[in-house]
């Protein structure tokens, strides 16, 4: 059974819409900058892929003055309404089951830190408490767009969203519902950058993926949401935008943060998209690559991929454009992924200079225009040892 994308909506660094984002892409414009939002101290240290808009900036756009959700909640909204009015489909139309799939690491600590010291105060509690839980902006999205049949939140790190993909297309598959808004939607928060920075796996300065040189990620926010429809679904063939032809998920299980020296898990993950897609790895054209621009993750990613392709791909790693969204990481790099494919290009590895001596690799240092793309697989990784993959087709 084929699975369809008839809708897609995305709001990142690079963009609030499809059309701004895929103008970015294909122009090499990244999104990264220093902070203006976000109450850190850090707001001028680190580059990060925000969005200029405060909450309210967001609010607005759903007529909200009052009791404002969380940033998590009101970008995830935004990419998912934008991806069924693309799409067309009639969430009412009791014809269908539909269901609703969303990812989310932040969730509503970004509310959290605001209200804790009012909480430890023993005022605002309410508001505290209720937004905390991670299936919060889940919840908001699916009432604002009024589905109930199926609504489930994951969070399986940075791999999330890609996950959420993978489970709505598996649930079509088997007939469990008819068709599924999945993505995912994560908000720059102190939490996030202090963590990381603990780690120290922050870099000042834009991100450096697969070079040498590289030293951290940038952290970045945002959403995107992709309608999957099963055919007989579809009431208008013209809106498909592309086909899920195969994925694979695994967990190399080997730390808690850190993936196995030849990234096992990624390359347990590319094979199984490959079988579940029937074709081989010469049939993929491009792969979006996790490219975290870490130490570890663009080492033992780099050997997964050569191990996977022992042949060469084509590859380069969009954090370069939006920094390291998290669990909305996947689903705007499927949205990536299937605009590469209907406007025939692939999107550059920006900062790239220097190759990592270990593996070799050399990504697309610039943007690759008036290709032909039939087949693109996307990888996300995370913490804990999640690990996915699929390949998106033209339909």
């Amino acid at each position: 059974m084929n699975i369809y994308i008839t809708g897609m909506g995305c709001i990142s660094a690079l963009g609030n819409d499809i059309n701004q984002t895929l103008y970015h892409l294909q122009n090499e414009k990244s999104g990264l900058t220093y902070m203006d939002f976000v109450e850190t101290e850090f707001k001028q240290k680190f580059v990060a892929g925000e969005i200029k808009m405060s909450n309210q900036d967001l609010a607005n756009r759903f007529g909200i003055s009052d009791k404002i959700p969380t940033r998590t909640s009101l970008l995830g909204l935004w990419a998912a309404q934008d991806a069924v009015a693309q799409s067309g489909i009639e969430i009412v139309d009791k014809t269908y089951k539909t269901g609703f799939i969303s990812a989310s690491t932040v969730g509503g600590m970004v509310n959290t830190e605001r209200h804790f010291d009012k909480y430890l105060k023993g005022i605002d509690y309410e508001d505290f408490v209720s937004s905390n839980d991670m299936g919060d902006s889940t919840e908001f999205i699916a009432n604002s767009l009024k589905i109930k049949r199926f609504v489930t939140t994951i969070n399986t790190a940075c791999a999330s969203s890609l996950n959420a993909i993978i489970l709505g297309t598996r649930m079509i598959k088997q007939g469990i519902l008819d068709r599924v808004i999945v993505g995912g939607s994560d908000a720059l928060c102190k939490f996030t950058i202090n963590g990381f920075n603990a780690l120290m796996l922050l870099d000042t300065e834009a991100c450096l993926p697969f070079d040498a040189r590289r030293k951290g990620i940038n952290l970045g926010e945002g959403a995107a949401y992709l309608v999957l429809e099963s055919e007989k679904a579809i009431k208008d063939k013209s809106k498909i935008l592309a086909k899920i032809s195969g994925y694979g998920s695994s967990n190399d299980a080997f730390h808690q943060t850190a993936s196995s020296p030849n990234g096992y898990g990624l390359q347990l993950a590319m094979k199984a998209a490959l079988t579940t897609a029937s074709l081989s790895t010469t049939d993929i054209n491009y792969l979006n690559a996790h490219g975290t621009a870490t130490p570890n993750n663009d080492l033992t990613e780099g050997w997964a991929i050569k191990e996977t392709f022992t042949e060469g791909i084509s590859f380069s790693s969009t954090k370069s454009f939006t920094g390291h969204t998290l669990a909305a990481s996947g689903s705007i790099e499927a949205v990536f992924s299937i605009l590469s494919i209907n406007n025939n290009f692939m999107p550059a590895n920006l900062g790239f200079n220097q190759a990592i001596e270990e593996h070799g690799l050399i990504p697309i240092s610039t943007t690759q225009q008036g290709v032909s793309l039939k087949h693109i697989m996307s990888n996300s990784a995370g913490m804990g040892g999640s690990c996915s993959s699929i390949i998106f087709s033209k339909s």
